[in-house]
């Protein structure tokens, strides 16, 4: 009898130290706090590097914001530019009202859930309330809503991918010489009537920008006034411009002899007013972006 007491008192003994020995054990392990677990997650909902796009600059040289307060009220085609090729707007519409702006976005796909005013690492541990969904037209676009700060500034934005299941940053502007001169509650440039330039031909300093830089235009160009209506004679230092557009309008060239010239309306001075032109020296056509700058204060009579 004593020999099993003492038996089983080893036996006790030996479970105490074991079972001992196993809170230790579990005590050592590392726990998972559920904040680290969250951010652990909100990592995995963010994009890469590796997993996006080249970035393209929205941003460009000389842009300075423009506020609601410079606008009239009013719903207004614009032009939005994108950091990526991967979130096209086939269409825009900007809405002005109160001193406020949204923007209309009409996209060339159906591959976001969700759109979020700010970075995609802030659009990962928003609340869905955050979120901004899309509507569908009859047409089956979807078109998300967003807010608008300023006009000729980067608009910070997260896009959610439908298939990715994952955010990615993207970076917005609305082009403010897209809107006409009429929505904004002061003229933004000189105009004929403002430099009471009666009927005849002129001569004005003319500034190209844009493109690759290697394209040139005369100056000065030659100016025509007529019934309060302001053309120039824009002559490139290529022959091989097809055509130009002004503000949707489509110019055909008048020679492309030796350069290739054009006879364009002037929508006003001392600003840069934006055109594209369409060369052919490349494999194949390419529309390009330019500005044209007119300065009032070199403007002579013929």
């Amino acid at each position: 009898m004593r020999k099993l007491t003492i038996w089983l008192t080893v036996l006790a003994f030996s479970l105490g130290l074991t079972a001992c020995g196993q809170s230790e054990n579990q005590q050592n392990q590392p726990e998972t706090s559920p904040a680290v677990s969250a951010v652990e997650t909100e990592v995995q909902k963010i994009a890469s590097p590796d997993e996006t796009v080249a970035y393209e600059e929205v941003l460009e040289e000389g842009m300075t914001p423009i506020y609601a307060d410079a606008l009239l009220d009013g719903d207004y085609s614009v032009e939005m530019k994108s950091s990526s090729s991967m979130f096209s707007i086939t269409d825009c519409i900007l809405h002005v009202k109160d001193g406020t702006m949204t923007a209309e976005m009409f996209m060339s796909g159906t591959g976001y859930l969700y759109l979020y005013s700010g970075t995609a690492e802030k659009a990962a541990s928003a609340q869905e309330s955050d979120y901004i969904s899309y509507t569908e037209n009859s047409d089956g676009v979807h078109i998300f809503t967003i807010p608008v700060q300023a006009l000729d500034a980067e608009i910070p934005c997260a896009a959610f991918s439908r298939k990715k299941e994952k955010w990615y940053d993207r970076t917005l502007l609305i082009k403010a010489d897209s809107l006409p001169d009429e929505a904004f509650t002061e003229s933004r440039f000189a105009t004929v009537e403002s430099l009471g330039l009666a009927d005849g031909e002129y001569t004005i300093e003319v500034t190209l920008e844009g493109g690759s830089g290697k394209a040139s235009v005369s100056s000065p160009a030659k100016l025509t006034v007529s019934d309060g209506n302001v053309s120039a004679e824009i002559i490139w230092s290529s022959n091989k411009y097809d055509y130009m557009l002004v503000n949707g309008e489509k110019f055909e060239p008048v020679s492309t002899e030796e350069h290739s010239v054009f006879e364009i309306p002037v929508t006003g001075f001392d600003y840069a007013m934006p055109v594209s032109a369409d060369t052919t020296a490349m494999s194949q056509p390419y529309e390009i972006e330019y500005t044209l700058y007119f300065d009032s204060a070199t403007v002579k009579a013929s």
